[in-house]
């Protein structure tokens, strides 16, 4: 377990190979080929349509949908009782002209499976405005 020092009386050559002048090359080399690559962009390029068209004048029905923690569903402040209820009202609304806004508030307590279902009935009558709100980060 001691360092050896000089050759100890021992004149054996010595047949290992040094690798050092061989990495030093192909750092150079890596370092050559990562400076004439050319530079990526990651950009997907779209062909995005032009409208002309002024923002509409009249501001659409905007129908807020409250859930509450215990599952309780408000349509603009009215309870809906049941699941048919609330079908009633989303068809009803899915027939108007032009289509309203939707706004679902879950509390941060209601179940997933209460909203996904609202969101699911919504999508299936044709009412494609929807948005959640009450999510807002507070700072």
């Amino acid at each position: 377990m001691g360092m050896n020092i000089g050759n100890g009386g021992n004149d054996d050559v010595m047949v290992e190979m040094n690798t050092t002048p061989l990495i030093d090359v192909m750092l150079v080399l890596i370092v050559m080929l990562i400076i004439t690559l050319p530079v990526q962009t990651h950009a997907v390029k779209m062909d995005m349509p032009v409208t002309n068209s002024p923002p509409p004048t009249e501001l659409p029905v905007v129908i807020n949908i409250e859930v509450d923690f215990d599952g309780t569903m408000r349509w603009d402040g009215s309870v809906i009782r049941n699941g048919e209820m609330l079908k009633n009202y989303m068809l009803h609304a899915a027939n108007m002209e032009p289509k309203p806004e939707v706004h679902l508030k879950p509390h941060k307590l209601a179940k997933y499976d209460v909203v996904a279902k609202i969101l699911a009935t919504a999508q299936r009558l044709g009412l494609t405005n929807i948005g959640i709100v009450g999510n807002e980060k507070l700072e």
